[in-house]
């Protein structure tokens, strides 16, 4: 790392305290001594390095997803069909009412992960649930 002469007199000359005040403290150790190296911030006492834009993808809110009756779904939950589905290379469906425990909820069209009993792994819609 390449520390310019020119960058050092500016903290010297504004006392460092008026540049450090704008950065932040880490977030692993939360220390208050930090710098920043271009895009980076770093810290010197866990050798830490994030970016700002991390800070904020953790800020934003998750997506919340909702089964066929507006009821907030979580990963873990059980839930049922609320209607029969046709399985793509399969010659039967899904029946109205099959339980499916222990969904995970992931990002896409399809947004519940599950294993069915007889039929394996699979991705569902959340329109066509409801919670247990």
């Amino acid at each position: 790392m390449k520390i310019r002469r020119n960058y050092i007199l500016e903290i010297i000359r504004n006392g460092g305290n008026e540049i450090m005040a704008d950065l932040q403290n880490c977030p692993k150790c939360n220390s208050e001594y930090t710098y920043e190296d271009r895009s980076l911030f770093v810290c010197p006492e866990c050798a830490n390095e994030w970016t700002l834009e991390l800070e904020t993808e953790n800020i934003e809110e998750k997506k919340i997803i909702k089964d066929a009756n507006g009821n907030v779904l979580n990963n873990g939950d059980s839930v049922t069909l609320i209607k029969e589905l046709k399985v793509k290379g399969s010659p039967t469906a899904l029946k109205k009412g099959t339980k499916v425990k222990n969904i995970r909820l992931i990002d896409g069209d399809h947004n519940i992960d599950c294993k069915i009993d007889g039929f394996g792994a699979m991705e569902l819609k959340s329109e066509f649930v409801k919670k247990i």
